[in-house]
């Protein structure tokens, strides 16, 4: 935070902590002569205290204490941030609370730059291009940074971003895409349980668990893996500047941070310390200040998450065998 902008915020907070006092004394204190000195002392310590933080709102509105937004993508990269009845993977943060806050960051105008940390497994398809979209449309700088996990979803929306930074021992890489269904034809059999599909179109239920299926709708469903990952390439080779024959030759490996750094997919090896040097190099600064935006969440929202989250860990174990989903496809 600059000097300035840091006296702006201390004399906005001052002033108006002063002109509270004095109304709070003029009404409790001074004029009412059937209150008692002690009440209206405490009532107007009350008003001051009231006052301190509607000054410090308007001085943060005024004089913003930061210059450098920050947006975390963690754990998997889903549309609505879980997994659907029952808790088989543990939940992440949603893209379009993502999107928000990236598009929130880039309304503020002291906002000069833009972290992405990214410490995720991937996740669907669609939800992390938005995220890489709002990225690539941040007007400023945009650092995508890793300390733990940057692979599939993840490595996709970096290429969004101007450089990826990662520690010598994060986990990097893995472009491509996965499709799976189970196969619960034999278990079916078992039970007694036939399946029998009423459709419209030859493969609207390609990838049923109930039902074998064939060389076609095997074929159909490759088909669709292969567009996605045809997609996939061709972000990271444009966004990362890579040239898609070597993208392909990585073969959906991933790396440690130092062998990614060696053959070209991240830019720099350094902790977050690192990361903000060079951010404020790059602005001309001495130092940044960074905010973390966080996703807007009402109460029962945040509840509901922490419940979550105490299921997965009682029950993730299972949930994996209960799962009745179909085909499934993910980065």
């Amino acid at each position: 935070m600059s000097r300035a902008r840091s006296l702006g915020r201390l004399a906005v907070v001052l002033l108006g902590a002063g002109l509270f006092a004095i109304v709070g004394i003029a009404l409790f204190v001074v004029y009412p002569e059937t209150l008692t000195d002690l009440f209206g002392i405490l009532a107007a310590l009350a008003l001051v205290v009231v006052g301190v933080k509607v000054a410090g709102s308007v001085a943060g509105s005024l004089f913003p204490g930061y210059d450098v937004a920050e947006v975390a993508v963690e754990g998997p990269i889903t549309r609505d941030g879980g997994g659907g009845s029952l808790p088989s993977s543990p939940r992440g943060t949603p893209a379009d609370d993502i999107v928000d806050q990236i598009e929130r960051a880039d309304e503020e105008d002291h906002v000069d730059a833009l972290l992405m940390k990214l410490n995720t497994p991937g996740g669907e398809v669609v939800p992390s291009d938005d995220i890489r979209l709002a990225a690539e449309r941040f007007d400023g700088p945009t650092v995508a940074y890793t300390t733990d996990v940057c692979a599939s979803g993840g490595y996709w929306i970096a290429s969004g971003c101007d450089e990826l930074w990662a520690r010598d021992a994060s986990i990097v890489g893995s472009i491509g895409v996965i499709g799976s269904r189970v196969n619960a034809t034999d278990l079916a059999d078992k039970l007694g349980v036939s399946y029998e599909g009423f459709t419209a179109g030859e493969y609207k239920d390609a990838g049923t668990p109930l039902k074998e299926m064939d060389d076609d709708e095997r074929a159909y469903l490759q088909g669709l893996i292969d567009d996605y990952y045809d997609h996939f390439v061709d972000r990271v080779s444009e966004g990362r500047d890579l040239e898609p024959s070597f993208v392909r030759e990585t073969e959906a490996r991933i790396y440690l941070g130092e062998h990614a750094h060696e053959n070209g997919l991240v830019d720099t090896i350094g902790t977050r310390e690192d990361v903000e040097d060079a951010v404020a190099d790059r602005l001309g600064r001495d130092s940044i200040t960074v905010e973390e935006f966080q996703p807007h969440r009402s109460l029962v929202q945040r509840v509901g998450t922490s419940a979550q989250r105490v299921a997965y860990a009682f029950g993730a174990g299972i949930a994996g065998l209960a799962s009745d989903r179909g085909f499934r496809l993910r980065t």
